[in-house]
């Protein structure tokens, strides 16, 4: 299909800024040369919009969509690892393909209908691994939605699961190698250095250079992470990830709260990136990451809480003004360029997350009638306090338009809703026989 949208106020790049009012023809998928009108093009009028690049989720879990309202009848957690064995922990092992794919359906819309045109998702279901990856990417080619992927290896569950979730990376890898999925790309999953006994991160290590696919793994989220690495190994985690070969310019690293102004350093020198998720930490009350020590390393993530990088990057901004005033409004569009950046990499595309000639057409049309003047001195600015995820009118994925005057184009929302919510139902019934989880790194090595 060949569009034409007019009369928008077109974001080209997001960093460096460049923005002008012009038309956007989409050819087999790709933006075209400026000035291009290609036959038989449906055109969109943008009148009134901005259209901008699709956003990046660079770190989420799906799987905790169907736990909104979720009943818990414990005592209230009183630390993150303890929220980790009383809900996270318990909710992933009651996880089947019927949830999986209703969690990643509901999720991955959620997320579309945000301005999100890819999801790099960690996912966890220790009792359903075997095909679990496929379930998801099933789900979210059926909405029309860019995917990076990954199981989440651990051996909290016991090594034979921790085998199987290995096993499942290799196997989507080399699935997807063979036979390449047009929206969907593969990584090398990992939990936590603190749930990593050293044969299974360095079997992680190994699929990811076998396979030359990053490693997706969460970082010193919590203190507990880093206690764990020096109490077991003697070093602090990011030395202990490195040490064993899990940190390049590929490597994804979830949180980063508690690295040291060494560890962060040492983090940057490798290349990789560092997925920042300020409402999840604020919600675990984790602590506020360092990310002035982290520079331009830092992508942006909602950790599982939504698919809305809008609302992300305005908490995120905040968190980084109460660090520094000398924040400038910039920061927020450096960061999802660095997330965008994250899917560059995982699809070899060099320019995507731009609205340039030969770019994937990603891209996303907002009602937005600027009160004052847009340009690239002011678009900061309207993206932190004037641009909100409501505003979304048109998503386009591959040079289709996946959203339409606020509708999906290719599945029922409704009919995702009703399946979600019968599915969230059973989900929490089996709930109430799984008790607890035993894995106590607290317990078992902090002493």
């Amino acid at each position: 299909m060949n569009l034409l949208l007019t009369g928008g106020t077109v974001v080209r790049s997001i960093s460096p800024v460049e923005v002008e009012v012009a038309d956007v023809a989409v050819v087999d998928g790709r933006i075209a040369s400026a000035g291009v009108t290609p036959s038989g093009a449906t055109t969109i009028d943008c009148s009134g919009c901005i259209v901008i690049p699709g956003n990046v989720c660079a770190h989420t879990h799906l799987y905790s969509t169907l736990a909104r309202g979720m009943p818990y009848h414990m005592a209230p957690p009183g630390n993150f690892v303890e929220i980790l064995r009383r809900v996270w922990w318990r909710l992933d092992r009651a996880l089947d393909m019927p949830s999986i794919r209703a969690s990643a359906l509901a999720g991955g819309l959620e997320a579309l209908m945000a301005g999100t045109t890819t999801l790099v998702d960690h996912h966890a279901s220790p009792w359903a691994v075997d095909g679990s990856l496929d379930v998801i990417a099933d789900a979210l080619e059926e909405i029309g939605l860019r995917s990076v992927l990954c199981y989440e290896t651990s051996d909290r569950d016991g090594p034979e699961i921790a085998a199987a979730g290995l096993a499942e990376n290799a196997r989507f890898l080399d699935d997807n190698a063979h036979t390449p999925r047009p929206l969907t790309r593969g990584m090398v999953g990992a939990h936590a250095s603190f749930t990593l006994e050293t044969d299974t991160l360095l079997a992680c290590t190994e699929l990811s250079r076998d396979r030359a696919a990053g490693i997706h793994v969460h970082l010193s989220e919590d203190a507990a992470d880093e206690l764990d690495a020096l109490s077991r190994f003697g070093v602090r985690v990011a030395e202990r990830l490195d040490e064993a070969g899990a940190l390049d310019a590929r490597s994804l690293l979830a949180h980063g709260v508690h690295l040291d102004p060494g560890q962060a350093e040492r983090v940057r020198a490798t290349g990789a990136t560092v997925v920042h998720n300020a409402r999840s930490n604020l919600n675990n009350g984790v602590g506020r990451a360092p990310i002035g020590a982290l520079g331009d390393c830092v992508a942006l993530g909602t950790d599982g809480i939504d698919g809305d990088l809008f609302e992300e990057g305005r908490t995120a901004f905040f968190r980084r003004r109460e660090e520094s005033l000398d924040t400038p409004a910039t920061w927020v569009l450096d960061t999802l360029s660095t997330s965008a950046g994250v899917a560059r990499r995982a699809f070899e595309e060099p320019l995507l997350g731009r609205l340039v000639t030969d770019a994937p057409a990603d891209l996303v049309v907002l009602r937005y009638p600027s009160i004052t003047p847009m340009d690239a001195d002011t678009l900061a600015a309207h993206w932190l306090f004037g641009l909100r995820s409501g505003q979304v009118r048109d998503v386009i994925v591959a040079g289709e338009p996946v959203v339409r005057d606020g509708r999906p184009t290719r599945i029922d929302p409704d009919a995702v809703a009703a399946c979600a919510r019968d599915e969230a139902g059973a989900l929490w019934r089996r709930l109430d026989d799984i008790d607890i989880h035993a894995f106590d790194p607290s317990e078992a090595r902090l002493g």
